[in-house]
């Protein structure tokens, strides 16, 4: 009867399983990114005009109407006065808390399955949103409050990529690994293109910035209800997963584990290739986290576009970059697949695309003056060059250890995401004047990191299991191929 009951249930899915809990993972992203990203747009009418005396910049956009003010918000009870190096600790301070929660997150999606250590991540993070205007307001605009509240959204949205790590590497098969890695990730990017585009425009129909927290907070926790009822950790928990599915993910995933395992800390940490795969983290994010945080206020300062034009053009990048980032993800399983190229350059030419290409444009945006829509087009085409990282370098810990493909997440964007925590603040203590000279030189540096990092990682990454993923495994089939035991290295 039971049988009978689930089999029906089954029957309601159009899709696989699989493809369900892809879905849901992209819209776990987006959920992250617009709650995570909304506070970049939002802070450009949230601080109260400047009466200092500036220097002048010779090389000043002029604003592109008769008024000389590009604030939409003008009530001066919802605007604070905090100064350029206070904004850069309020937006680097959700960093702070996503990066601790990373390795724990990893661990505890490994242990316990991902479903959970998902869902209470992504919950905590909404209600933190919903209540952001009701506590800046309570506090009279108290920066420090709100960068206690944005540490503890951070704690709760740092586990979001090691437990999705955990549940691709027990649902995805490798032939699908970089067209599903790159759907669920690339949920950035729509997130991104969603808070810019609805942030700017909310804001400029409302006049108060509150507004674009109540919708994702709320947005965040219509998706953890759906999540907890049709989403499991692993395809053998599924109720209603279809049993030729089943076969088929047993089949495909013999690497893969629900066994509780030990994982092996002293061979992770001192292994090459995972560290080739830290650098190319800090590298993307570096340039990411400075773009998501930091082009509304480009837009702003040295374009001078008002919120409404700031959250289209501001999203246009990401718009692009997101579908370069899907159709490199086919691309990529399709060369794998036809044996075009090894998985190992597959991954480190993907990975170096999506640096040097960024790299270069950003530099040329900086240069290109006043000529606001050639800017916005240098920044689009450099962030769509960074599309290609999600079927590179993002995938790869799935490559090296699928058993512990949480825990290497959980260290490469843990580390990654110590640059969000320091983009942001050094922009503002670079930027304090607004000048274009400044910004160019906040650019020069993300230049020269997205360079060097690449370099490392195209030397010493790989796109090859590691033995430590399983080497009970290992050994076993060694002594069935009658090998001697050999140090493994």
């Amino acid at each position: 009867m039971e049988g009978s009951w689930r089999a029906k249930i089954a029957k309601l899915f159009l899709i696989p399983q699989r493809y369900v809990l892809g879905i849901m993972g992209f819209l776990a992203i987006v959920n992250a990114y617009t709650m995570r990203v909304s506070l970049s747009v939002a802070i450009t009418e949230m601080v109260a005009p400047s009466n200092s005396t500036e220097s002048i910049d010779p090389n000043a956009c002029p604003v592109q109407d008769d008024s000389n003010s590009t604030s939409t918000v003008t009530d001066p009870d919802r605007l604070y006065d905090w100064d350029e190096t206070t904004q850069g600790l309020i937006l680097s301070s959700f960093y702070w808390g996503y990066a601790i929660t990373h390795l724990p997150g990893g661990i505890l999606a490994e242990k316990f399955g991902g479903k959970y250590t998902l869902g209470l991540g992504i919950l905590s993070t909404a209600v933190f949103t919903l209540i952001t205007p009701w506590v800046i307001h309570a506090s009279d605009g108290n920066w420090v409050i709100l960068v206690v509240l944005r540490v503890i959204e951070g704690l709760g949205e740092g586990t979001t990529y090691p437990a999705l790590n955990a549940l691709l590497a027990k649902w995805v098969p490798l032939d699908e690994r970089a067209k599903m890695g790159t759907l669920v990730y690339a949920g950035g990017q729509i997130g991104t293109i969603v808070s810019n585009l609805i942030s700017g425009s909310l804001i400029h129909a409302t006049q108060d910035w509150a507004s674009v927290f109540y919708l994702f907070g709320g947005l965040g926790l219509l998706w953890v209800i759906i999540w907890f009822l049709i989403c499991y950790s692993d395809p053998q928990s599924h109720p209603f997963i279809k049993e030729e599915e089943l076969k088929y993910l047993q089949t495909e995933l013999t690497r893969v584990t629900n066994d509780k395992k030990t994982i092996p800390w002293k061979v992770i940490l001192t292994s090459v290739p995972v560290w080739a795969l830290v650098a190319a983290q800090v590298g993307h994010d570096w340039g990411f986290y400075t773009m998501v945080t930091d082009l509304p206020k480009y837009m702003k300062d040295v374009l001078k576009f008002k919120v409404n034009e700031n959250g289209i053009w501001s999203s246009l990048p990401y718009a692009v970059m997101w579908i370069v980032s899907m159709l490199s993800g086919w691309l990529c399983d399709w060369l794998i697949k036809k044996k075009y190229c090894s998985l190992t350059f597959a991954r480190k030419f993907f990975t170096a695309v999506a640096s040097l290409g960024p790299a270069v444009f950003i530099i040329i945006a900086s240069f290109v003056g006043c000529d606001r829509m050639l800017a916005v087009y240098m920044f689009t085409i450099a962030m769509g060059f960074m599309g290609t990282f999600y079927c590179g370098m993002k995938v790869n810990a799935l490559d090296l250890s699928p058993n512990f493909a949480g825990t290497l997440m959980a260290i490469t964007n843990g580390i990654g995401a110590i640059a969000g925590i320091i983009t942001p603040y050094l922009t503002g203590a670079l930027t304090g004047e607004h000048t274009l000279e400044q910004w160019r030189s906040v650019l020069w540096i993300s230049f020269s990191i997205f360079v060097v990092t690449s370099i490392i990682y195209t030397i010493w990454g790989t796109g090859e299991e590691q033995w430590w993923n399983d080497p009970e495994g290992r050994k076993q089939q060694k002594a069935e191929n009658g090998e001697t035991n050999k140090e493994e290295k």
